[in-house]
């Protein structure tokens, strides 16, 4: 009896193990792998969502561009789009060619005053389109007021339309100067508006008079070597040229480089006002670039009117000239000579 209770006592005392049963169940199955296949997944998405934007990026630059200068891919004047290499299939952007429309659309483009993205030596040829009447004109000082706008030197700028051109005087104001003081060296602000312009006058095919102009206010210095307002004037107006070459306008398109000095100020009651130190551009007809050239120019050809004298052929608005130095008033007595006993023709009736 003892013994069995002993043995009791002793069970009871001893330790007790608890063992955890852990049934597998069918879940278990799956493993990691799908955290591998979801992250592959985002980064496919991840490298289309970027070609994506790359391709939105591009067509949104390639749209600015022709909507900023929607006449600098116009072929020869035709109105024919050139065709650019490039551009994904669907894009927003026709690569149709447009209907012809001649020089009325190239004039169109052109009034919209930006200049070409092209720049110089880019190989593209532009189609050049002659101004001639006034509404021309009217067209060309549009852009011309639309790149200044863009400078911010609208105040800087007056165009004036003449019966020989388009006048567009850049001359100084009391906040802003167009060179710094008595030297020819251009503000940075007003280089880069003449080299706006130097493109814009690349698509015409009007000749350019630049005329440079000062103050009346006079140098220290005296002599025929000193300083002088002409020089400054002559100084200016080869900047304005070097930049508007540099623009791309080509070196053709300039007729005439001169200096006027202090000699015709926009500001007749006051000569020193800031005005009167300009640059001036006059895009000439053609009819007046031929009236300028014919006056520096080569004389012209001589016809004989009467044995022995010879007198010049004039262009519209010349003057006759004798060009063998006979005075007047021996050319008036040789044709009156000639009206009172005309020499009979060889072979007419005698």
């Amino acid at each position: 009896m003892l013994s069995k209770l002993d043995t009791a006592r002793r069970n009871r005392d001893a330790d007790v193990v608890i063992r955890k049963v852990v049934r597998k169940h069918g879940h278990e199955a799956h493993s990691s792998a799908w955290k591998v296949a979801f992250a592959d997944f985002c980064l496919a998405l991840l490298a289309l969502f970027l070609v994506l934007w790359l391709l939105a990026a591009r067509e949104q630059e390639r749209l600015q561009e022709l909507l900023k200068t929607p006449g600098s891919l116009i072929d020869e004047g035709r109105g024919r789009l050139m065709e650019t290499s490039g551009g994904p299939r669907g894009s927003l952007i026709s690569r149709e060619p447009m209907p012809s429309r001649g020089d009325r659309v190239a004039k169109r483009s052109l009034a919209s005053g930006d200049s070409d993205p092209a720049g110089p030596g880019s190989g593209i040829r532009l189609s050049k389109t002659l101004y001639e009447t006034r509404a021309d004109m009217g067209e060309l000082a549009d852009a011309l007021e639309r790149l200044t706008e863009q400078a911010g030197l609208t105040g800087n700028v007056r165009s004036l339309i003449t019966p020989y051109g388009l006048r567009v005087m850049l001359h100084d104001t009391e906040k802003r100067g167009m060179f710094e003081l008595g030297s020819a060296t251009a503000s940075q602000r007003f280089g880069r508006l003449l080299e706006q312009i130097g493109p814009l006058l690349a698509r015409i095919d009007n000749q350019v008079v630049i005329v440079g102009h000062t103050d009346a206010l006079q140098y220290a210095g005296r002599g025929p070597n000193a300083m002088s307002n002409w020089q400054l004037a002559s100084d200016r107006a080869m900047t304005a040229r070097r930049h508007l070459l540099a623009g791309g306008m080509p070196a053709t398109s300039i007729l005439q480089v001169a200096a006027l000095a202090d000699s015709a100020p926009l500001n007749v009651e006051n000569p020193r006002a800031h005005e009167n130190r300009r640059i001036e551009l006059l895009i000439l007809t053609r009819s007046q670039a031929r009236t300028i050239s014919a006056m520096f120019g080569a004389p012209a050809s001589t016809v004989p009117l009467i044995d022995g004298v010879e007198v010049s052929v004039p262009d519209a608005g010349e003057e006759y000239s004798v060009q063998e130095g006979t005075s007047h008033r021996a050319t008036l007595d040789a044709l009156r000579s000639q009206l009172t006993h005309p020499t009979p023709a060889a072979g007419g009736e005698s």
